[in-house]
C-alpha cells in the first residue's frame, strides 16, 4: 500500500480521535505520571512538525512529531493505527520527521518510550537510535527507556 506524509493540523477531528488512541493505548500500560503525552496545544507551536500519514483513499493511519530544541528534536506522539501496522509505515513516518529536522539544523534526535513499548524499541533499534540517560525535561524512571540517534554533518 502506499503512503502519503505531510504536515498537517493536529486538530482535526480524525486525527485527535488517534491521538486519543495512543492515549489510551498508554494509559493502558503505565501510570499517568510515566506517560509523557503532549497535549494539542502543544502540537501547534511554532517549534513543532507535526506530521500525518495517510492511506490511497486519504484516510489518516499513522502520526508523528518532533519538537525542536536548537540542534536536537525530541520525537513525540508517534502512532500507527492497528490496521495499517506491519508495513513499514512506522520507518516511513519516522524517516519524515528526522528530514524534517534535518532541514531545520537538526543534529541529534531524542525521544521517551515506555519499557512495554517493545515494537517501538524495536523500531528505534533498528533505525540507529541507542539508550541514553533520561534527558532534558525528564527523570530516570525505570518505566521509560530513553534513545538518541546522532547525524553527522
Amino acid at each position: 500500500m502506499t503512503f502519503t506524509i505531510s504536515l498537517e493540523d493536529p486538530g482535526q477531528p480524525e486525527i485527535l480521535a488517534m491521538l486519543e488512541a495512543g492515549e489510551a493505548y498508554m494509559a493502558g500500560l503505565y501510570p499517568a505520571e510515566s506517560n509523557h503525552i503532549l497535549p494539542l496545544e502543544a502540537l501547534r507551536q511554532p517549534d513543532v512538525r507535526f506530521v500525518v500519514a495517510r492511506n490511497e483513499a486519504g484516510i489518516a493511519v499513522g502520526t508523528g512529531a518532533i519538537v525542536l530544541h536548537g540542534d536536537w528534536a525530541e520525537i513525540k506522539r508517534m502512532w500507527i493505527q492497528p490496521e495499517a501496522r506491519g508495513q513499514g509505515l512506522s520507518r516511513k513516518i519516522l524517516s519524515a520527521l528526522e528530514t524534517h529536522g534535518l532541514d531545520g539544523g537538526v543534529s541529534a534526535f531524542r525521544l521517551e518510550t515506555g519499557i512495554e513499548n517493545h515494537e517501538a524499541l524495536a523500531l528505534y533499534e533498528r533505525t540507529g537510535y541507542v539508550r541514553i540517560k533520561a534527558f532534558e525535561g525528564y527523570w530516570e524512571d525505570p518505566l521509560s527507556v530513553f534513545m538518541e540517534k546522532r547525524f553527522v554533518s
